[in-house]
């Protein structure tokens, strides 16, 4: 699987509509190069914040829940795995439904923030601006380098028993990073 990913990452959305017109099998499309990433909070700040659409939208909200504690490099891995979801056909195809899946089921959802019962309310503005930053970045096709293909993460308070089970890819900030094995 790794090779056929490889090559379809390979191909021009152009070509890859050639080849499945009536299905996606990419959640959004990329710009055909981009320029290198620079996991830090200099580089990120001088980024410009650019907004918009219900995939930036879910997201930039899984981030600010989920990482936004994390040092830049943290938050671009938790964006992987969420974005590494979206490409692998055993979760949604899309961003929104990666972050909602599991979600009304207290406690069953993929990402707690959305089953835990208590509110998502947006209180810190400058970290969402730079979660929003990193969202965009990562939906524009910043290189997915970080968590070797990593489908799932925990922080390093709990240790879920599907940690057990899937191959450990990555160690950063508060969080482990894994892939699924049939990913």
């Amino acid at each position: 699987m790794g090779m056929e990913s490889r090559v379809l990452n390979s191909l021009s959305d152009d070509h890859l509509g050639r080849l499945a017109p009536s299905s996606s099998l990419r959640a959004k499309s990329r710009p055909r190069t981009f320029k290198s990433v620079s996991y830090t909070r200099g580089w990120l700040d001088k980024q410009p914040f650019v907004e918009g659409g219900q995939e930036w939208e879910c997201l930039a909200e899984a981030l600010y829940f989920e990482a936004r504690g994390e040092s830049v490099k943290g938050q671009f891995a938790v964006a992987e795995v969420i974005l590494n979801r979206v490409k692998s056909p055993l979760y949604p195809n899309t961003v929104c439904g990666v972050v909602n899946q599991g979600t009304g089921k207290r406690y069953q959802c993929q990402f707690t923030y959305t089953c835990d019962g208590n509110p998502e309310n947006i209180n810190e503005p400058s970290a969402f601006r730079r979660v929003g930053k990193v969202a965009r970045l990562m939906l524009n096709g910043a290189p997915r380098l970080l968590t070797g293909g990593a489908t799932h993460y925990h922080t390093t308070a709990v240790r879920p028993s599907w940690s057990k089970k899937f191959p450990r890819t990555a160690d950063i900030g508060d969080h482990r990073f894994y892939r699924h094995p049939r990913s």
